[in-house]
């Protein structure tokens, strides 16, 4: 009797060993939810790092339950058009459920989509050639569980100083599909200051790793890719202030901030103006 139950009690204590294993590497690789996002409408400006304006951007997200659609579109003054959709998780830990990016317009040279589903792995991508003919490249891929498309600065907001931060990875198409790894450091603090109030930022620098031979040879031909840089506001309400990021794979750096509406001058306000100018 006692050894009818011996081989289950051994194979319980080798199954709950084995979960706690999984469960050990799931959330050595998972991101921690420490700030749930929610509903909010932001307004953006794009610019080179010079400070030439391009374009003009709108940031949404809208929460249905523990999951959250991102949106994010900018309309460049040449006509082109860039339009991320990320939707993720946050349960207890982010995770990237679909991203679809498009980017298409003079000002990008190859226009490209790139659609991620992470339950299948499916990765497509469509892309006009140097020849102005439009490929397509669809893969099966094994997707890690710390894939960040889109969801970088939401990341950001969520970690602590001074804490280890974690390495994140990201599809980009090269045309063709692959995952690159992204390597987070906090640079410091910096100053800024909103109205004449001084504030204070914290500065993530962040390197992309390609990674096999292509990462070896990438840098002996130039093409390895420059670090990106956030700046966030930390305290009990982390907050995006600035980033400067690569455009698309060995385009330049664009610079995006926060921007205010800016509301036209009444007749009333000129009048005033006109009046007081005479006394």
């Amino acid at each position: 009797m006692n050894r009818k139950h011996s081989l289950p009690r051994s194979a319980g204590a080798l199954l709950v060993a084995l979960i706690g294993f999984i469960s050990a590497a799931f959330c050595a690789d998972s991101l921690p939810v420490r700030y749930k996002e929610g509903l909010t409408h932001g307004f953006l400006v794009l610019s080179t790092l010079d400070g030439n304006v391009i374009a003009e951007g709108d940031s949404t997200e809208i929460a249905h339950g523990n999951q959250i659609t991102s949106h994010l579109v900018y309309h460049f003054k040449d006509g082109s058009l860039q339009d991320e959709t990320t939707i993720f998780s946050q349960r207890r830990y982010f995770a990237l459920v679909s991203y679809h990016l498009i980017q298409k317009g003079p000002v990008f040279p190859h226009p490209t989509e790139l659609s991620v589903e992470v339950a299948s792995g499916q990765v497509n991508v469509r892309y006009t050639n140097d020849k102005g003919e439009e490929k397509t490249e669809s893969e099966h891929m094994k997707l890690p569980p710390n894939l960040a498309n889109g969801m970088v600065l939401t990341l950001l907001k969520n970690f602590r100083p001074g804490e280890a931060l974690p390495q994140l990875a990201m599809v980009v198409a090269t045309p063709k599909p692959r995952i690159v790894k992204l390597s987070l450091s906090l640079q410091g603090k910096e100053p800024f200051s909103i109205v004449g109030s001084h504030r204070e930022s914290l500065h993530y620098v962040i390197k992309v790793e390609i990674g096999g031979l292509a990462g070896v040879i990438a840098p002996l031909l130039g093409k390895q890719p420059p670090d990106s840089h956030v700046w966030i506001i930390g305290g009990d309400a982390p907050t995006f202030v600035k980033s400067e990021t690569l455009s698309y794979m060995e385009g330049p750096m664009w610079r995006t901030e926060l921007v205010s509406p800016v509301w036209p001058r009444s007749e009333n306000a000129d009048s005033k103006s006109s009046d007081s100018g005479k006394h």
